[in-house]
């Protein structure tokens, strides 16, 4: 069974020379040993692209379209007997449910359909090879334009375009906010010591220019009474070098560039977080939007990120560290883009790794869900995040509850034992030997051996 404009429905005449799947291209080398092996059974030709387009996409998708199970009908009627060879295992299952025909699925088909495609033109006579062409390249067109119109991925495009986009501004805006600081530092270099925030600090320069026309100028919507005042008193005593009117304005150009995209910035991580919250709102709630959208990115999209092992969640964005640990045969690392986290982020440095591990398994659940579930709520995030903050509660409790002294066994509850009030006899009190070590220490062995030797020195002395 083929399809380009048309069904085509070819049966096999030699099944012999089938059973050789390797020297089965052989046969389909010129079209008169094509005819030899399989002949035309049937063919209808589309009314038009449309038709045309819904037959394939009905095979593309694996489903039985109505032109095809009226032709498979016919079949079914005379040659019930015969076994229908199909290139996709997914058709085929559908037609022997509906229809109770016969399917086989095989190499062997896989290399017969190949034949059949390089010798269409010999199989069938009468269309011009031309018009041929024409057919395929118009259908494939129209295949292509409807893949790309009801694709489920389309909207993860938006998220990997806008997160990739944001990191290019974020780059952008680094680069630009250390030129202007470094560039205007030339003539006033105290305001960059006063003045700690980037886009206040562009703000100030935008407004103010020259730093002699400070004293004059109003910032208070800008900086605060007591800022204000203290960047009044460094332009007075600076110890930068004049500049030209020409640079102040070059400088000032700088500084509109960096508030306009500091606002376009702003703006498009909104879109990126309600774009988040409406395609993936389980996922944005355990690690966050950026995060999520970071994940999204380098999977390619929800649904592939949603095929993926929590243990993969895990390590993704780490790849290089991963497969040099192993090269090296070193410790693999414990987290990917999952440690930018909050809740990885919040936890102490010990407990990292078992957080991270824990995290990667309730969001490869949460992704699943938001992949494949019908529901858009958050609650399934919610109560997953929930129980991991709990977990990682439990931890930073049990790490402070530590036995004094060692500092490594874990503080144990002892098991409860009644102990009686009723006081007992003491034994011990009744021996009245000194209680003294049996095992006397060395020294005092060898203090002892030496008294003994001079007693005997002096006795012999004494002797002579």
């Amino acid at each position: 069974l083929c399809v380009w404009f048309f069904f085509l429905l070819l049966q096999v005449l030699n099944e012999k020379k089938l059973q050789e799947v390797d020297s089965l291209w052989k046969e389909f080398e010129t079209p008169e040993k094509a005819n030899k092996i399989v002949k035309l059974k049937h063919f209808e030709k589309f009314q038009d692209t449309t038709e045309a387009l819904a037959a394939s996409t009905a095979l593309v998708e694996g489903k039985l379209s109505k032109n095809l199970k009226k032709i498979l009908k016919k079949i079914v009627a005379k040659d019930a007997h015969e076994q229908l060879a199909v290139a996709d295992a997914k058709l085929g299952g559908v037609i022997k449910d509906k229809l109770n025909l016969s399917c086989i699925h095989s190499p062997m088909v896989t290399e017969l359909m190949r034949g059949i495609r390089s010798q269409i033109e010999g199989l069938i006579t009468g269309l011009p090879s031309r018009e041929m062409a024409a057919m395929c390249l118009g259908l494939a067109h129209s295949l292509s334009r409807y893949k790309l119109k009801f694709s489920p991925d389309k909207v993860d495009t938006m998220i990997i375009q806008a997160i990739s986009l944001l990191d290019d501004l974020d780059k952008e805006l680094n680069n630009y906010i250390m030129r202007c600081r470094e560039w205007y530092g030339w003539h006033f270099p105290e305001l960059g010591k006063i003045i700690t925030d980037n886009l206040t600090y562009c703000k100030c320069v935008q407004k103010v220019g020259d730093r002699s026309n400070f004293a004059s100028s109003d910032v208070s919507d800008i900086l605060p009474e007591e800022i204000e005042e203290e960047v009044k008193a460094a332009a007075e005593i600076s110890m930068g070098t004049e500049v030209s009117e020409e640079d102040i304005n070059n400088i000032i150009h700088l500084c509109d560039q960096v508030i306009e995209i500091s606002e376009y910035r702003t703006q498009l991580y909104d879109y990126l977080k309600n774009r988040m919250m409406a395609i993936a709102p389980n996922l944005t709630v355990m690690v966050g939007e950026l995060v999520g959208a970071r994940l999204i990115a380098h999977a390619g999209s929800l649904l592939n990120l949603a095929k993926h092992p929590a243990s993969t969640v895990q390590l993704l964005g780490a790849e290089k560290a991963l497969f040099r640990a192993l090269k090296t045969k070193r410790d693999t690392p414990k987290f990917g883009l999952i440690y930018h986290a909050s809740l990885v982020g919040q936890t102490n440095t010990k407990n990292k790794g078992k957080i991270s591990r824990m995290l990667a398994a309730k969001t490869a659940l949460t992704i699943r869900y938001d992949a494949l579930g019908e529901d858009t709520s958050a609650e399934m995030g919610a109560e997953n995040r929930l129980k991991v903050e709990t977990r990682l509660r439990l931890l930073e409790e049990r790490g402070m509850r530590r036995i004094s002294g060692t500092g490594k066994a874990l503080a144990r509850a002892d098991k409860y034992q009644n102990k009686s009030e009723i006081k007992v006899f003491d034994p011990s009190g009744d021996s009245t030997l000194p209680a003294v070590s049996k095992k006397r220490k060395i020294q005092e062995v060898e203090e002892q051996d030496a008294e003994v030797a001079v007693k005997a020195k002096k006795f012999k002395a004494e002797m002579k």
